[in-house]
């Protein structure tokens, strides 16, 4: 049975960047991965894609032949897509049932809010019994202000509702965050999305304009209704950070359902047995710890651990570590730290 992860998030999420990351390391756990760009306005992707949409279709021919604008174009390309399902799904199909499948979707936030072409797209792939989850990136940016932290809010809503599918909300370039100053709470208040009430004075003092007070009730409706339905959540990322992706993979895989199955289905016997055995992988406090609180003396001391690992390697290998056993190691420590057995698998057999 396939797996696959659709990734969404508006521009500046950083969706190129965490395919490759999440290539990268589910290929160091022994699962063949594959990534295919569903965006045919990217043209510079971090990653090699196995399948890509723009040598189906571009914008660029789009904008030339209907006079459509890129926002336009994007739609208009998804709605031919849709429409010449059958000779992609070809494709993707040769790629083998056992692939984990990374789909980078367009980043435009019609698609996923409204528009109907992605959502059929999805349905069609599930029909064909592919095992899907959607991983909504945003950037951490946006938590910094009240009044943004609302909105996207009540955009990672909306693309639940309108895409309903598993779904994983994800906090992305969380390393970044101390950059931007302090927050008004705790990282978990903004990640469990706790009661909105407390932001209302704040947007008011971010807004104190008479726009801001005619816009008042109209903030506390939607704050209510986000609350009401009580589905939205994040889940944090750092791509640089390795325990962060293994946190992030292990709720991708109970979304899925990858971790309840074989461990043959993706040959990654590895991950499947360390996540049956559960155990510690990250909380939201401790990242804040390394990536808010602490993150420069976190930094010095993992770049201090990582060059004495490099140094080690290169003694008994007499080379350097390439990225993909960086991971399998990494694995490793997170198996001594936690007394988990978590066994063989990893592709390079170590």
């Amino acid at each position: 049975m396939p797996f696959a992860q659709l990734v969404i998030g508006p521009p500046g999420s950083g969706k190129s960047t965490y395919c490759s990351g999440m290539l990268q390391f589910l290929s160091a756990i022994g699962r063949k991965a594959s990534v295919i760009n569903l965006d045919p306005a990217n043209d510079c992707t971090n990653y090699d894609p196995a399948l890509d949409i723009r040598n189906f279709i571009t914008i660029e021919h789009i904008m030339s032949e209907e006079g459509l604008g890129p926002n336009g174009s994007i739609m208009r390309a998804m709605e031919e897509l849709e429409n010449n399902w059958e000779d992609f799904m070809g494709e993707i199909k040769k790629l083998g049932n056992t692939d984990y499948l990374i789909v980078d979707c367009p980043g435009q936030v019609e698609l996923f809010t409204h528009h109907h072409s992605l959502r059929a797209l999805f349905l069609k792939m599930q029909k064909l019994d592919y095992r899907l989850v959607v991983i909504n990136l945003i950037d951490s940016f946006y938590i910094t202000s009240p009044t943004q932290y609302i909105s996207v809010l009540l955009l990672a809503l909306r693309s639940m509702l309108q895409l309903d599918l598993p779904h994983i909300n994800v906090l992305s370039k969380i390393d970044l965050l101390s950059n931007y100053g302090k927050l008004d709470f705790n990282l978990d208040f903004y990640t469990e999305v706790q009661d909105l009430n407390y932001l209302l004075p704040l947007i008011k003092k971010e807004s104190p304009s008479l726009l801001g007070e005619k816009f008042a009730s109209l903030n506390e409706a939607v704050a209510d209704l986000i609350m009401d339905f009580g589905l939205v959540e994040f889940e944090v990322l750092a791509v640089e950070d390795k325990k962060s992706m293994i946190s992030l993979l292990s709720a991708i895989d109970k979304a899925t359902g990858y971790t309840f199955g074989s461990t043959e289905i993706g040959g990654d016997t590895v991950w499947a047995e360390a996540t049956r055995q559960g155990g510690y992988l990250g909380s939201v406090m401790d990242i804040q710890e390394r990536w808010i609180d602490h993150k420069q003396e976190y930094d010095e001391q993992e770049l201090k651990e990582r060059e004495e690992r490099m140094k080690d390697f290169d003694q008994q290998r007499h080379r350097i570590m390439t990225p993909e056993e960086e991971w399998e190691e990494e694995v490793r420590r997170w198996e001594a730290e936690h007394g988990a057995e978590i066994g063989k698998g990893f592709k390079n057999g170590l």
